[in-house]
This record gives C-alpha cells, sequence and structure tokens, in this order.
C-alpha cells in the first residue's frame, strides 16, 4: 500500500470494466462506448481515435498500430497493422543517394499508414460497432476543438523547428509560429473532414481515391516515391503471440517486426537472479536491469527485422539456455564494458491504452507516429501528419533490417500481457520508444517480484539511458541510487525528461476485480465502474 503522506494517487477498481490512457477525454469517450454496452474493442478504438486528435505529437491516422486480445475460453489474438516502406525504395538507392542512416524527415521515412486499417480490423474482427459510430468522438474534437493539456503542449513546444520547416505542420498545428498556449481550445478543421470520410467509407477511404491522393502527392512534391498502389496495397495481419514465462507468470508480446521479445530476452536474463531481495529503488536492481537490457538491446539491434529477412528464429532468441550463457557476463558488482550501449537515437513518441470490459475481454493497444509528429509532414488538405517510421530501418547492405520496398521495419511499439494459468491478469504496455521493452521489463519486476499494485508499478522511479548515452535517472530516486550506479562504472546523470510512460489494468481472477492505473508522466488517468 502507498503511503498517503506522498503527493501520489490510488489504483481504480472496478466490477464491470475498466479503461486506462493517456488523455482524460480519450478515458472519458471510450468510458462511455463500455457504459452504453460496447466491449472493450469498441471502447478502445473510438479512445484511440480521440487521442489521434488531442495528443498529435505521439500519435496520428498517419501511424502505424499494433493490439493484442484476450478473450476468455479463446486463444489470444494478435494484430500487426504496421506499414511497409513504399515499393521503389531499396538501400541501393538511398546509398547512391549518399544515405548512411535514414533522414527521420525525409519522405523515404514515411512508410504506409497501418492505424486506420488496424482500428476497422480490430472492430470487424471483435468488435460490435463500425468505424462509423467509433469515429464520431474524435471528430467532434477536431471540429468543435479539444483543450491543450499540459505534456501534450510540452511535447507540442518541442516539435515547433520541425512544424515550422513543412508548410502543412505549421498550417494546422502551429499559432502565429508558435505552439497553441497551454489550456486554449485547439481545432482541426482538415483533420475532422478526414475522419468524416473515413467514418463514412470505411478504411478504404483512407487508402484509396482523394485522401491516398493528397498523401501521395504530398510526398511527391518532396521527392517521395510512394504511389497510391502502395496505400491500397496496406495489410494488418494476424500473428501467433509470443509466450516466455518470467518465474510462474507467461509474458505474452507480439513477434517481429515488433521488438517484443527483446522484453522476453531481458526477463530471461533476469530470472537468475534474486531481483526479489533487492531494493525496488536500489542501484543494485538497477545496475541489473540496466546490463540485462544491454544485452537484449544489442540482440535486438542484430537481429530483428520484418520476420522474411531475419536470419535466427523467435524461438533461437528467446530460448531459456541462451539467456543463461548471456547471462553469466553480467556482473553484479559492476558494469561489462564490451556491452555495447544502444543507439540513443532510437526514441518515439506513442500512445498506449488497456481495456477490460465486463465479459472479460483485454485488449491491449498501441499507436504510433514514431517520432514527435512523425516526419513533420503535415498533408495540407487533409491534415494528416505522417509518421516517420523508416526511420526504425537501418542503411546497410546485407543486414536483416535494411529498408527495402515492400518492408516493414524494425518496430518499437510493444503492447503485452502477463498470463497466470492461462488466463490474463495484467493488460498492460510502456510507450517510450526505445524505453518499451526495458519499461515492460520494470513493471513485470515491479509486480511480480516487488507485489506493486498498477498504479506502484507505473509510480516507481525509471532508470535509461538518455540521447548521449548517459544512464539517466528519474530525480524521485535517491542520491545514493546516483552514487551506486556511479560506483558501478556507468556514466550517470539526473533526467530533465521522464522515461515512457504506460498503463495497467489487473485482472483479479479470484473475485472478478479490475484493478488499473495510468502512468503519471502523460496527463492521463484510468477508470472504470
Amino acid at each position: 500500500m502507498r503511503d498517503f503522506h506522498e503527493p501520489k494517487r490510488s489504483p481504480i477498481y472496478a466490477a464491470n470494466a475498466a479503461l486506462a490512457t493517456s488523455h482524460p477525454l480519450a478515458t472519458e469517450a471510450g468510458l462511455a462506448v463500455l457504459k452504453r454496452g460496447g466491449n472493450a474493442v469498441d471502447a478502445g478504438v473510438t479512445a484511440a481515435a480521440v487521442l489521434a486528435v488531442v495528443e498529435p505529437a505521439m500519435t496520428s491516422i498517419g501511424g502505424d498500430g499494433f493490439a493484442l486480445i484476450a478473450v476468455p475460453g479463446k486463444p489470444l489474438y494478435g494484430l500487426n497493422s504496421s506499414g511497409r516502406a513504399a515499393a521503389a525504395l531499396s538501400t541501393d538507392m538511398l546509398v547512391r543517394k549518399g544515405y548512411k542512416a535514414m533522414d527521420l524527415e525525409s519522405p523515404h521515412a514515411v512508410t504506409v499508414p497501418g492505424v486506420v486499417k488496424c482500428w476497422e480490423s480490430l472492430l470487424s474482427s471483435h468488435g460490435t460497432i463500425g468505424l462509423d459510430e467509433a469515429l464520431q468522438p474524435a471528430i467532434e474534437a477536431a471540429e468543435n476543438g479539444f483543450p491543450v493539456y499540459p505534456r501534450v503542449w510540452s511535447d507540442w513546444c518541442d516539435e515547433v523547428g520541425k512544424l515550422t520547416r513543412q508548410g502543412g505542420g505549421a498550417k494546422h498545428y502551429l499559432i502565429d509560429g508558435a505552439a497553441p498556449k497551454m489550456g486554449a481550445l485547439h481545432r482541426l478543421p482538415a483533420l475532422a473532414e478526414t475522419l468524416k470520410i473515413i467514418a463514412k467509407q470505411g478504411a478504404k477511404g483512407f487508402y484509396e481515391g482523394a485522401v491516398a491522393a493528397d498523401i501521395v502527392a504530398e510526398l511527391k512534391a518532396r521527392g517521395g516515391v510512394m504511389i497510391e498502389e502502395d496505400l491500397a496495397n496496406i495489410t494488418a495481419d494476424a500473428v501467433p503471440p509470443v509466450h516466455s514465462s518470467y518465474r510462474d507468470i507467461d509474458l505474452v508480446e507480439l513477434p517481429p517486426n515488433g521488438s517484443g521479445i527483446t522484453a522476453q530476452i531481458i526477463l530471461n536474463l533476469l530470472e537468475r537472479f534474486d531481483l526479489a531481495g533487492l531494493d525496488p529503488h536500489g542501484a543494485e536492481r538497477f545496475h541489473l536491469e540496466i546490463e540485462a537490457s544491454r544485452i537484449g538491446y544489442a540482440i535486438r539491434d542484430a537481429q530483428i527485422s520484418d520476420p522474411a529477412t531475419m536470419h535466427v528464429s523467435v524461438d533461437a532468441l528467446i530460448d531459456k539456455a541462451f539467456a543463461h550463457r548471456l547471462s553469466a557476463t553480467i556482473d553484479p558488482t559492476k558494469r561489462n564494458e564490451t556491452l555495447p550501449t544502444p543507439d540513443p537515437r532510437r526514441q518515439s513518441d506513442t500512445i498506449y491504452l488497456s481495456c477490460v470490459d465486463r465479459d472479460g475481454m483485454a485488449l491491449s493497444l498501441i499507436n504510433s507516429i514514431y517520432k514527435g509528429f512523425g516526419s513533420g509532414i503535415v498533408t495540407e488538405k487533409t491534415g494528416i501528419t505522417l509518421q516517420n517510421r523508416g526511420g526504425g530501418f537501418v542503411v546497410q547492405p546485407g543486414h536483416p533490417n535494411t529498408i527495402e520496398g515492400g518492408k516493414r521495419p524494425m518496430h518499437t511499439i510493444i503492447p503485452a500481457m502477463a498470463l497466470k494459468d492461462g488466463k490474463a491478469v495484467r493488460c498492460f504496455g510502456v510507450m517510450g520508444g526505445q524505453y518499451q521493452p526495458s519499461g515492460h521489463t520494470h513493471v513485470m519486476t515491479n509486480m511480480f517480484d516487488y507485489g506493486m499494485d498498477p498504479q506502484e508499478a507505473l509510480d516507481s522511479p525509471r532508470v535509461f539511458w538518455d540521447d548521449k548515452g548517459m544512464i539517466a535517472l528519474e530525480p524521485t530516486l535517491s542520491q545514493s541510487v546516483y552514487d551506486g550506479m556511479k560506483a558501478k562504472g556507468h556514466p550517470v546523470t539526473w533526467t530533465t525528461s521522464p522515461h515512457g510512460g504506460g498503463q495497467i489494468i489487473e485482472i483479479d481472477q479470484a473475485n472478478g476485480m479490475l484493478i488499473a492505473g495510468s502512468d503519471p508522466r502523460k496527463d492521463g488517468c484510468a477508470m472504470g465502474f
């Protein structure tokens, strides 16, 4: 139980249904669907669409989506709706143009947006409403305006330079060259009209016709090679979830091209250590997390890609014996200087939501545009912010994750669930780009090694590397953690930016109660009834 003298909040308890998102307006919209009798998918898609309006630096209908669904008595369902590179792109083309890595504001970084197809596919397979109904709250927010919340405002301000460099970005998202003021009402009339087209015509209204033509024209004007056929060929693919045990818990992630198995690799590495015997907020615990993460992320960067081009199988990467051999390189007393620190630039901006309904259906849903406001390219006519998920590729001939036409990049966004005895007991995710696999590790160990409730698990301070490769401690940690990490050989600093965000819903299988938390690093909240 939390210390009630500290400025923290309790988890919410609900007997019927619960929803946790990173924005109150999205939680409110989804909860209204649940109260009308809609299920978790109906509510989740409705909330995600609202987030695509009210958290524009984090998500957009120009982004991607992944989902996990648990229905009592049925196998878990996974959906990969990430887009592919334009068919005409290739590593050779970019090398000839002088690329050594992807330019994140280039039209070549824009992959086909998958999120609209994601929403339609989820509603078709597991929902009870259509896009016409699910998009109405988002349309109202875009048309009538929405208040700019504090964290949203902060993220918006960070990307003014990018938006200024792109005509459509300034037109739709800047006021006299600046971000709207905190608390101001901001309207997105062009996006509202685009959402109305999708509501009327379905996903086809996005991937074909005038909207698709506008996307292609915007990219072509900047030297892009995407064509309307690339958009029309979008798929949302059902994929088999990947299971891996941690202690007596079954952690479920989606397979590549997503990087969820990275979290499973890290937990496999940590399993031989007695984390429960360590201070949850101590240097010893964070040292082990960082060392295991360095190994896990090195494997990710070397091996994870579009599954069609991977050189090593998923089963081999999450093999317990493989992890046991690697874990021998982790010294509890000091940093292993031979391990690489992953590329700190591979951060992303993302939304994650968790929903469980009265029938026990659980939805773990994540959407993203990669960097803040994606590529910064916003279609002038239709108001669509286009992702730069192509930044997940490398430009390196022979590498499994090198960019090629029609290929999916290694993806950072990863929804998750935890099962016990075959039943969902946690529906969760941690957003924050590079941090996500480490974030899954952190909240999993918070819950299952340290017994934290969902809100405590999210409130708990975090440690991760920053954009300079330093080990950055959140400022709620004590000086002793800083000193302890430094003594073990880590290059440490205090972070000025929070590490990620997240949502968790615990499903108490004994009494049916739902216990939900929402990350204080965002503006959001959990609600239920």
